[in-house]
Order: C-alpha cells, then sequence, then structure tokens
C-alpha cells in the first residue's frame, strides 16, 4: 500500500496523497505502473493526470504547510477608521482581533500612539490596497471622510453598530463598494470576516 509519508519531497506526497484517496483499483494503477514516472516529470510524462495532479498541488501543499494557509486566508488589509487608544473601545479591540487573525492592519483616529504594534495616524494617509474599512465614526464625523474613503477604492466598508448611514450607503454603492452593516468583532469570532 502507497504511504505518502514515506515519499522523499512535498511533490512526491502529494502524487501519493491523491493516490491514496482513489479506490483500490486505482491505487494499484498507480503503485505498478505510474507512479515511478511522477518523480521524473521533467522527462517529458506530462498527461492529463499530471495535470489533474498539478491543478491539486497548491491545496495540498497549504495541508502540509498550515502557516501559508494562514496567511493566504488571512490577507485582507484593513484601515480602522476612528481608532481609539483606550482599550475597552471598540475600535481598539477590533485593531487587537484583527492582528491576531494576521490581518495587515492601518489605523487613523483622533490621537496618536500604537495599539497591538499598529501605529494610529491622525492625517488621512492615502494607504494602498486596502481591502476593508471598517468604521467606528458616527454619522456626522464620517462626513469629512467620505471623499478620502471612496478614494481609497476599498472592497468593501463594514458600519459598525453606531456607525450606520444610509445616505453614505449610497454613495458607497454607486462606486461599486459593498457595503456591510455588521460588527467587526462579531464578524472575526464567526470566521465571517
Amino acid at each position: 500500500m502507497l504511504r505518502y509519508k514515506k515519499t522523499r519531497d512535498l511533490e512526491s506526497r502529494v502524487f501519493a496523497f491523491v493516490a491514496i484517496i482513489n479506490t483500490n483499483h486505482q491505487r494499484k494503477n498507480f503503485h505498478n505502473k505510474n507512479l515511478k514516472h511522477f518523480y521524473y516529470i521533467d522527462g517529458g510524462r506530462f498527461s492529463l493526470l499530471h495535470r489533474f495532479l498539478y491543478l491539486t498541488f497548491f491545496w495540498v501543499k497549504l495541508f502540509y504547510e498550515p502557516q501559508k494557509f494562514k496567511e493566504l486566508r488571512y490577507m485582507k488589509k484593513t484601515l480602522v477608521l476612528g481608532a481609539s487608544l483606550k482599550p475597552n473601545r471598540y475600535s481598539n479591540m477590533a485593531i487587537n482581533r484583527l492582528v491576531t487573525f494576521n490581518h495587515e492592519v492601518e489605523a487613523i483616529g483622533l490621537r496618536k500612539g500604537v495599539v497591538a504594534g499598529i501605529e494610529i495616524s491622525t492625517e488621512k494617509i492615502p494607504f494602498e490596497n486596502i481591502h476593508t474599512v471598517t468604521l467606528y465614526l458616527n454619522p456626522q464625523r464620517q462626513e469629512a471622510y467620505y471623499d478620502y474613503i471612496i478614494s481609497l477604492k476599498p472592497k468593501r466598508v463594514i458600519f459598525n453598530p453606531g456607525t450606520e448611514n444610509p445616505a453614505f450607503y449610497k454613495m458607497l454603492q454607486q462606486q461599486n463598494i459593498e457595503v456591510e452593516v455588521a460588527c467587526t468583532l462579531v464578524l472575526l469570532g464567526t470566521n465571517q470576516y
């Protein structure tokens, strides 16, 4: 019986792994006829089966390297707008949780400082590649940031409890920016972020 733990490199483990999850008949074919060729793909034996295995290679590789999976999964660069230095504020908790979940975080607030290793700025810095803006500003204070948020071209804006602003929803949707009315902490805690 094939055992992928005995193979010498990750690529070999992938091929053996796929063989193991097939039927007994397929396992036999892999073992007796084809498996030896998988270690020498440079030799020109690149069949449809090889192509299938290479498509699955990436995902199986993540299985063996969970840290890379974690980095891939949590790659939503987030701007916390309305960040606070006070530990009891939800924006502060959000920064800590985002960092814990390996998101890249930027933060803007009223006062400069550092939370969970993230520097809080007081300026409207033109950050690049922002995926999500999570708001901790009431609707009146949001008005000063309308153009700034839109200029960042985020994929979505999260309106946390107390920040709901239907007028701003429409502006964002006109720019094809997703609007999500939810609690960032809950989204993170329920794996829906």
